[in-house]
């Protein structure tokens, strides 16, 4: 799957669009397809590196819509689509 992430501090010049392994659910949890996402304020202080202990790489962009493409073991209220 394709993600923005961040290497090092600094501007939006930063942002990178890599090739990341698509993650299996684990136990009560869903993936989702994600289909919109929002970037805050804080993450823009965070990719400038007002947090300098956040381990890098990292993906922004944590205010997300999408579908629901699979379900973990142990999901009972919701289902892929």
């Amino acid at each position: 799957m394709k993600a923005i992430r961040v290497q090092q501090f600094g501007g939006p010049e930063v942002l990178q669009l890599e090739e990341v392994p698509t993650p299996v659910p684990g136990p009560d949890q869903v993936l989702v397809d994600v289909r919109a996402i929002g970037v805050n304020p804080v993450e823009t202080y965070q990719r400038s590196g007002s947090n300098p202990n956040l381990a890098r790489p990292y993906t922004p962009g944590m205010d997300a819509a999408g579908v629901i493409a699979a379900v973990g073991a142990g999901v009972t209220d919701l289902k892929k689509g």
